[in-house]
């Protein structure tokens, strides 16, 4: 059989052999840090017999599958050690997540932080016990008379749900058996660096119906360097947790008379308004009009988008006048009847309508983080209908568009192109046109893309891109979704160059995604230290006394005449003070203002940046701080 390897070079071997003992005959080296295994694409257990022609890849945990196999296995080392100290409490699930793993757990006694340290213990007693992992397999009515001897009722309902003709496989560690399919390490030796994080409720199979678990999350990783990097990088996570600066910068608020739906202070709203206005800019820029649509449209309208069949669980419903209506999840079906206002030529494609409209969503009460995850927001929607041959240039210029828009925060970021999901609606051409004219699109721009199977919108395909910030952690915020199906729904027109009636195509696209949670990220991405543009006050202007209180506000109206930003520190409290209270409120800009400045009509400038930078004359301060707000200059904090 003939092994096509990463490289594109070619290894034959006489007889059938599993992917480790291919690794080994590559490289020892290469076996040692193995942890999963790819065959045709598909990732695959190191123990897997390859019998036939293939392409193989060995995943080490410099890639995203080999860092799921290790951390995969660190959950069941954690479960082994947990059933060790305590051996009454049942198992649920315990998979490998982005940065680590978690397992759910049926305990009579709620965990606590004492219990993790004694559970971190044993695990290192797991780990050098070196213990080989053995993976075996049994038919479904065994796999459930296996689990019941074992009293692991969670396990027993996993494997009922399974069809009767399943071979359902298990790993064997010591004494500690689990279902699971895999993939895993060979021993529990390599997984020398964890750390459990912290302790969750986490219901069965999500369901508010079923009982509350204790899911404990960990990470871990093949060196202690690693880890301890890692461990640093949560740390500083914490402190700039968005909710917690929010509350300190006095940007939003939560309450508890509306979960989920988030309140913006005075100075979250000039934030809020900037970026608006900034959206705002950049599509006039790009030949976009703004609409508007209404916030409650009736159930006929959610019923010929598919919204109503396919995501009413998510949706907030009402009656009126005895019909049915719904809070809008989504702008689309709006948009859609802007569009067939008035009749519609070849001529005026393509429209690009955007909309900064407000929806509702209902998210799960367990599942709401802060500005992140709520039920209210606003999305940064644009509706693009256009002719087929328009496609290609369209796309391109939406991924231009957010590119300037991440490029301007100094966010990196990467694309997925995801495709049809199994609840789509349309044919099988319809779906093959859309996606290929995405991809046409970004190969076209040179952009780098992984296939996300399987994930794309009910009715299209899509692009999602997926910012990093400052912390190296990602956030899917950008979305272009191509759509056949709603114009269709909908029976949309445009009259073409021949005169017929015509469909046209339909772009969906946000940049921000949710301003709201666009501004959670922008929070955490700069620690609440916003460049000076995007800053809630720009300047604050410090008195030395109340004597010259008069100057100080005389000098802040002229930074408001010139459209700066700008309060004034009232307090009757030391000027060593009002600097330590505005370098707290992360301010780019501070004026100190006292007799010399008032008799010389001088101000004295701090800057977040370099700190006491002298006398400046007033009118010079802000000329250039008006050339630096206008320029969207993102200095170094």
């Amino acid at each position: 059989m003939k092994i096509t390897l990463k490289d594109g070079s070619v290894k034959e071997y006489g007889e059938a052999k599993s992917v480790i003992e291919i690794a080994a005959d590559l490289s020892e080296g290469l076996a040692r840090v193995a942890c999963a295994g790819e065959i045709d694409g598909e990732t695959v257990d190191l123990r897997t017999v390859v019998d036939k022609d293939c392409t193989l890849n060995i995943l080490t945990f410099d890639s995203e599958g080999g860092r799921a196999a290790f951390r995969h296995t660190a959950s069941h080392i954690m479960a082994q050690a947990v059933k060790r100290l305590y051996p009454d409490v049942k198992l649920a699930i315990g998979p490998s997540i982005a940065d680590g793993f978690y397992y759910d757990i049926d305990s009579a006694t709620p965990f606590t932080a004492e219990d993790l340290e004694k559970v971190e213990a044993e695990m290192k007693k797991i780990v050098k016990e070196a213990l080989p992992l053995h993976k075996f397999t049994k038919p479904r009515t065994e796999a459930i008379a296996y689990m019941e001897e074992k009293e692991e009722p969670y396990k027993v309902e996993l494997i009922e749900d399974l069809p009767e003709d399943s071979v359902i496989s298990f790993y064997e560690q010591g004494e500690f058996t689990d279902l699971c399919a895999g993939p895993h390490l060979m021993t529990t030796k390599p997984v020398k660096a964890f750390k459990l994080t912290s302790l969750a409720g986490a219901y069965w199979r999500g369901s508010e119906k079923n009982k509350m678990l204790t899911r404990i999350y960990g990470t871990a990783f093949p060196k202690k360097a690693e880890l301890d990097e890692y461990l640093e990088r949560i740390e500083e996570a914490k402190k700039r947790d968005h909710r917690k600066l929010g509350k300190e910068l006095s940007l939003f608020m939560m309450s508890d008379e509306g979960p989920g739906f988030p309140f913006f202070l005075p100075k979250g709203m000039e934030l809020k308004n900037t970026l608006l206005e900034y959206w705002r800019e950049i599509h006039r820029k790009n030949g976009y009009v703004e609409i508007s649509t209404p916030v409650i449209l009736n159930r006929h309208l959610w019923e010929t988008s598919g919204h109503w069949d396919h995501y009413q669980e998510n949706m907030y419903t009402t009656v009126i006048d005895e019909q049915d209506y719904a809070i809008k999840p989504m702008n689309c079906p709006g948009g859609i009847l802007v569009y067939q206002s008035e009749p519609r030529s070849y001529r005026d494609l393509p429209l690009r309508m955007g909309e900064l409209g407000l929806v509702h969503r209902h998210e799960k009460s367990g599942q709401l983080h802060g500005l992140m995850r709520v039920r209210c927001f606003t999305q940064d929607d644009a509706h693009i209908f256009m002719t087929p041959e328009q496609i290609r240039d369209e796309i391109k210029g939406v991924a231009r568009l957010i590119d300037e828009v991440y490029s301007l925060f100094g966010f990196k970021y990467y694309v997925e192109l995801s495709t049809r999901p199994e609840n789509s609606m349309g044919s099988d051409e319809d779906w093959e046109m859309a996606t290929d004219g995405l991809r046409s699109a970004l190969d076209d721009l040179g952009l780098e893309y992984v296939v996300n199977e399987g994930d794309g919108a009910f009715y299209g395909p899509k692009i999602d891109f997926h910012l990093e910030d400052s912390l190296g952690r990602t956030w899917q915020c950008g979305t272009i979704q191509l759509d056949f199906q709603l114009p269709l729904r909908f029976n949309c027109e445009y009259t073409g160059a021949d005169g017929a009636a015509h469909r046209p195509i339909m772009i969906h696209r946000v940049a921000f995604g949710s301003i709201e949670r666009f501004i959670g990220i922008l929070i955490e991405h700069f620690a609440g230290a916003f460049p000076t543009w995007l800053a809630p006050v720009q300047v604050r202007v410090l008195p030395i006394s109340d004597k010259y209180l008069d100057y100080a506000r005389k000098v802040a109206a002229a930074l408001s005449e010139a459209g700066i930003r700008v309060d004034v520190d009232t307090k009757s409290e030391k000027i060593g003070y009002k600097i330590r209270e505005a370098q707290l409120q992360k301010l780019p800009y501070m004026l100190v203002v006292g007799e010399k400045e008032e008799a010389e009509g001088m101000v004295s400038v701090r800057s977040r940046w370099n700190g006491d930078e002298g006398q400046k004359s007033l009118e010079s301060f802000v000329e250039n701080l008006k050339e630096e707000i206008k320029n969207k200059t993102n200095r170094a904090v």
